[in-house]
């Protein structure tokens, strides 16, 4: 069966009540009406619904009792400030579903009008009703100003000048508090560093390779220089990011893997559908050499990265792509761009060390604040006008759920991690979570500057309001002359495509069956300071679906793996992260319901993977999908329920885990069988 809807009756495992539900209060003087609004997610392509420019959208759906026949009710929209009315539709007693609500925060209105034709409210307000995102609003501040006294951890604060560790940056508008910027990590910091010098990184190369190819990565240190500033990274082969590996479908290859780094590591190849034995997760020792076997069963764009210590060695320049291509596919498109996207966290001083002994940044993850593409700031690329380029976009950022878009492009959704969608999709942007990939179709029909953009809404926790956090990653600059071919026509088709991806709609009987395995996403937390431990609880009043930025620098980065545990829990057994024991017959299609806590310390959005197997995203918050495709990533957003389908289909062990970085390194994660 779907999972329930977010106005039903709560229970533990559906999607939060009082983060997807309005309850409408009837105004004064109004007798026996009552109703509801359900936040619903749009039956779009991604798991949470957002604007170009990164307001969250929703589709009310309303639930009215006790209204009089006889008359005409109207629901509205506005901000709470009142400044911005839009009119939702008519309603009636029952359910009624509106037009979408774009706004950050707002109020719900229904009145009773004489007309159904009004343009605005003019007659009686019946019922009323307040987005959850407007119950965030600024403490009292001065608990926090006089620091920590009264509590155990108050202590906890060390001084800069004693702890090792330099100031991490602050996004610009956000005031911190004294007793915030005194917060440090209770590890020691770390950083690569070389004895003899090392050689400049160099772009990365594409490798086209064949069946029966050998290729030989090593994992070393570089000198990178970005913004300015010189520092020690890794990288394989010498290059950012690593090797673009292009293969065939259905071709085998050999990796010979050698490790010069001065810790164990180990490439995972993520997303490929490949033996147990090379998935990656076992580590390669210092100066050790291991030889992976790859096969490569299906279409589509993946890419390997460390699984040790991924907050750090992937952060340092640890991935790279794997593009592997359909013999027989067509592409309409006058050229392809293969991008890494990756933020980095770069203070006056240099990088911002991480934790040597535990992550730091473990309540929210790792945010940067320096945007990279295929391992450098300020993208470019030259066009014709009216040229089509499909754009192969990975997110191998720690924590960062991007929103990208080309404002002034008309951009289509033509694939995900494994494959393509059921039907191509026109979006206005694109929202790509770590370790996810997108493919999409972008033309340039006019001449001009098209920025690459990242446009989100950041929650300022301290004061309860929304902040525009805009990011140009780069630029594609279109020149007068025009393209040929032209696929304009083409481009303006949207395509399903051919078997075996076409084959999808059988796998929709299994929207409406029980969830056979049952996973909730929480958080345990322990020896936090006082300071972060209130603020944290006043923030709980609203968690947004999804955190898009580092709206809380000082609290995350102080927060370690040793006093934060991210947790898997299996509700049916008790059993939480690597003692869950989960088995699954090969070739028997199994659901699986993630339940993101609303009730945990801190909810937010998780990108849950799935190793050597490929699912379908079957519903969000009890709205079907519309637009099934293959895929091995999904984000679950704070307080939501996600019902995945997985093909089960590869045997052996597997890993299941949260792929922010932090998460993953405190806690998050568990084996699977197939057999």
């Amino acid at each position: 069966m779907v999972g329930g809807r977010p106005c039903d009756p709560p229970t533990p495992l559906g999607p939060s009540h009082d983060l997807y539900c309005i309850e409408l209060v009837a105004a004064p003087g109004i007798n026996g009406v009552s109703g509801r609004v359900e936040l619903a997610s749009p039956p779009g392509p991604f798991t949470v619904a957002v604007t170009a420019d990164g307001h969250a959208r929703f589709i009310p759906v309303v639930h009215l009792r006790g209204l009089a026949p006889s008359r005409t009710y109207i629901a509205w929209a506005t901000t709470p400030q009142m400044d911005s009315l839009i009119r939702l539709g008519a309603v009636k007693n029952g359910r009624v579903t509106l037009r979408p609500i774009e706004f950050d925060k707002f109020n719900i209105l229904i009145s009773a009008e004489r007309s159904a034709r009004v343009r605005e409210p003019s007659g009686r307000i019946i019922l009323r009703g307040q987005s959850p995102s407007t119950r965030p609003f600024p403490p009292d501040l001065m608990e926090f100003s006089l620091g920590a006294a009264g509590s155990s951890h108050a202590m906890d604060q060390a001084e800069p000048d004693s702890s090792g560790w330099p100031m991490v940056p602050t996004p610009p508008g956000l005031m911190m508090l004294p007793s915030e910027m005194a917060l440090r990590p209770d590890v020691t910091p770390f950083l690569p560093t070389a004895e003899t010098p090392v050689p400049k990184a160099e772009p990365h190369e594409v490798l086209f390779l064949k069946d029966g190819d050998i290729v030989d990565l090593d994992a070393e240190l570089v000198r990178r220089t970005i913004d300015g500033q010189s520092f020690t990274m890794y990288s394989y082969n010498g290059q950012y990011p690593g090797p673009l590996l292009e293969v065939s479908r259905g071709a085998e290859i050999m990796v010979r893997f050698t490790n010069h780094l001065s810790d164990s590591t180990s490439i995972h190849w993520h997303g490929i559908r490949l033996e147990n034995a090379f998935d990656g997760v076992d580590g390669v020792g210092v100066s050790d050499a291991f030889t992976y076997k790859l096969r490569f069963p299906d279409a589509g764009i993946y890419w390997y990265h460390p699984h040790i210590r991924e907050d750090i060695q992937q952060a340092l320049g640890l991935y790279g792509n794997i593009l592997v291509r359909d013999p027989g596919a067509k592409t309409f498109a006058n050229r392809e761009q293969i991008l890494m996207l990756q933020d980095l966290l770069i203070g006056d001083p240099g990088l911002i060390p991480f934790g040597q002994e535990s992550p730091t940044h473990a309540l929210m993850g790792r945010f940067g604040n320096v945007f990279l593409v295929n391992g450098e700031p300020g993208y470019r690329l030259a066009v014709r006008r009216g040229e089509v380029v499909r754009f192969y976009l990975t997110n191998a950022s720690s924590t960062r759920t991007l929103n990208l878009s080309f404002p002034g492009a008309r951009m289509k959704l033509v694939a995900a991690d494994a494959g393509p969608f059921e039907r191509e999709a026109w979006v206005e942007s694109v929202v790509i979570a770590p370790a996810e990939r997108y493919v999409v179709d972008v033309r340039f029909d006019r001449a001009g500057a098209f920025p690459l953009v990242n446009q989100v809404r950041g929650l300022d926790h301290l004061f309860g309001r929304f902040i525009p956090l805009v990011d140009t990653l780069g630029v594609v600059t279109v020149s007068p002359r025009r393209v040929s071919p032209d696929f304009g026509a083409a481009f303006a088709a949207l395509r399903r495509p051919p078997p075996p991806f076409a084959a999808l709609e059988p796998y929709r009987r299994y929207i409406d069956r029980a969830p056979d395995k049952t996973l909730v996403l929480t958080l345990q937390t322990h020896g936090l300071p006082f300071v972060t431990e209130r603020l944290m609880q006043l923030d709980s009043i609203y968690f947004a679906p999804v955190e898009w930025g580092g709206t809380m620098p000082m609290m995350n980065w102080a927060s370690t793996g040793r006093q934060v545990r991210w947790v898997l829990k299996d509700p049916a057994t008790g059993r939480e992260n690597m003692d869950i024991v989960w088995h699954f017959r090969r070739g028997a299609p199994a659901k699986i319901r993630l339940v993101n806590e609303r009730r945990a310390f801190h909810g937010m959005q998780h990108p849950i993977h799935l190793h050597g197997q490929r699912f379908l995203v079957l519903a969000v918050n009890g709205v079907p999908n519309e637009d099934l495709a293959w895929k091995d990533t999904v984000l679950v957003p704070a307080g939501a329920v996600v019902d995945i389908l997985l093909d089960a289909q590869n045997p052996g062990e597997w890993m299941l885990h949260c792929h922010i970085a932090e998460h993953l390194s405190s806690g998050m994660m568990l084996h699977f069988t197939v057999d």
